[in-house]
């Protein structure tokens, strides 16, 4: 009995690429084909393109993309709703076997999705798309990237290093991913909670051809923060020990000041008594309220349970607009 060809979908959310979506189309176009032609996929594999509330001609290209080739289907978003939810889209739409996330600007190589493949046809349900090295990255961004997964790994949350959302997923691993209906989207994170047999596929990053990163640096702060809380509770478990520290201090302050007014002549009145005590607690107070504040906002936002995305015009060659 012969195995069944798979039909693969290639998930690609977009924001503002204009500039790179022409060569992007044109580079996946070509390794379907290539694929479909060594029999490792079939002819019904498709690109879906999420514009994820583009304001450039992102939409308007990826229309006339949908309705000329068969292989393109076009999601476009009510609004912006950021890359890990425009992706969800894609993975939500997408019907076929196997489906690999990648992102527009070809940084990640798509040469290495045949390699994927050849993974998933080993009997791998996902593959992880693994940067081998950051010679393309800035130096602040390659420490402070290299040390956040560092970070993560010692918060006890599973993640697979120097990994983004370059990967592949099979139907079953898909619809177990699914299942996770959380509001705050970490998805390299929820993808390892899922398990399944897994295999790693390095690959090195480009540097991007054209238009500009969607992920300043302050994004990129939010991004990693949001995966701290959404995966870990040591957070809060450390203000236990900051409350237990800043205590043994405070009794220290409180010892060195009784010391200091009852065997010297060096007090002044009122001032170290009140005013280092009241410094260091008050500091200490904003900050755990800042923390238990992060994980209230995220039940909150939770509790809500409102839809992750809209979509407001799906297009594709057999459902023109």
């Amino acid at each position: 009995m012969t195995t069944p060809v798979p039909s693969l979908a290639i998930v690609v959310p977009c924001y503002n690429e204009e500039e790179i979506l022409p060569k992007t189309l044109g580079v996946l176009q070509a390794l379907l084909h290539d694929l479909i032609s060594k029999s490792k996929i079939s002819a019904a594999s498709k690109i879906y393109f999420i514009d994820d509330g583009s304001k450039d001609a992102t939409w308007s290209l990826l229309k006339a993309a949908a309705v000329e080739h068969r292989d393109v289907v076009g999601i476009k978003l009510s609004r912006n709703k950021g890359h890990q939810n425009a992706l969800y889209a894609g993975l939500c739409t997408s019907t076929e076997d196997i489906i690999v996330s990648i992102d527009a600007d070809l940084q990640d190589d798509p040469q290495n999705i045949e390699y994927m493949v050849d993974e998933y046809l080993k009997g791998n349900d996902v593959v992880y798309g693994v940067r081998s090295e950051r010679a393309t990255d800035t130096f602040f961004k390659r420490f402070t990237a290299e040390g956040y997964y560092h970070l993560m790994r010692k918060m006890g949350v599973d993640l697979v290093f120097n990994h983004a959302d370059f990967r592949l997923m099979s139907r079953r691993a898909l619809n177990a991913l699914l299942e996770y209906e959380e509001s705050n989207l970490f998805l390299r994170g929820i993808v390892r909670e899922v398990g399944f047999p897994s295999s790693v596929v390095e690959y090195q990053r480009q540097a991007r051809e054209a238009g500009e990163s969607k992920y300043p640096l302050r994004k990129m702060l939010s991004f990693a923060w949001n995966g701290i809380t959404a995966f870990s509770a040591i957070p809060l478990r450390a203000i236990t020990v900051i409350g237990l520290i800043s205590s043994l201090i405070s009794f220290g302050i409180i010892a060195w000041v009784l010391v200091t007014r009852l065997f010297t002549d060096n007090a002044i009145p009122g001032w170290a008594s009140i005013l280092l005590p009241l410094l260091f607690i008050g500091s200490v107070q904003l900050l755990c309220l800042g923390v238990i504040g992060e994980y209230m906002s995220k039940l909150y936002s939770e509790s809500k349970r409102r839809p992750k995305y809209h979509i407001s015009e799906l297009i594709s060659h057999n459902n023109k607009p």
